[in-house]
């Protein structure tokens, strides 16, 4: 699990390219990897991985990438020294910040268009189609790995407004027009929204 405050921005060092999968090792600030083991898990763009090798003189580690995995999220359009963020699995003694998070990614949604001031940024996003029904104004959702609170939603679009803070320690700060980002939908949301539909159909 995690909580969706992205612990910093990492770079990806190289990518191998297999039948189906690709592995990605990834470059990550010193110290981040500390007490890291084999098999840990780490979300990556919110997309939970698991540690296959790791080098912590070099801060690098290596994570399997499935073909569903690339296919849902955004990991496949990664290149070398693109940068991501990154999360270690939450420990039960954690301070929750955000929202408890699977790293399961539902899809990658467009950046529509980015409004910037001083102080603040609003960045709004393609509505998808399959998952309109659990985005919610002031409900939670995961983008990128970070837990945020919506702003304006609507059947062709979503908005998020970020603090200088959350674009500094992540890769948001860097985003563009047109980018892909990882969307992870908040699993309470959905258990209650299908529950009722549901119960609604069973009635009608």
């Amino acid at each position: 699990m995690f909580t969706g405050i992205v612990q910093g921005i990492a770079h990806i060092a190289s990518i191998e390219t297999g039948r189906d999968f690709k592995t990605l090792t990834i470059k990550f600030p010193t110290g981040a990897l500390n007490n890291l083991k084999k098999g840990a898990s780490v979300a990556i763009n919110g997309t939970c991985l698991t540690v296959t090798h790791f080098e912590h003189e070099k801060n690098e580690a290596s994570f399997d990438v499935i073909k569903e995995t690339l296919t849902v999220t955004n990991l496949q359009t990664l290149k070398i020294d693109d940068a991501v963020n990154f999360e270690r699995a939450a420990k039960f003694s954690d301070e929750i910040g955000g929202h408890l998070m699977s790293g399961h990614i539902h899809t990658a949604v467009k950046i529509k268009s980015i409004i910037q001031n001083e102080d603040n940024c609003s960045i709004y996003f393609e509505t998808p189609n399959n998952y309109k029904q659990y985005l919610l104004p002031k409900g939670f959702v995961g983008l990128n790995g970070c837990s945020l609170t919506l702003g304006e939603v609507n059947t062709n679009e979503f908005s998020v407004h970020l603090i200088p803070e959350t674009l500094s320690m992540t890769t948001f700060g860097t985003c563009t027009e047109g980018t892909y980002i990882n969307l992870e939908i908040d699993s309470q949301t959905q258990s209650i929204i299908d529950t009722v539909a549901r119960i609604l159909s069973k009635s009608s």
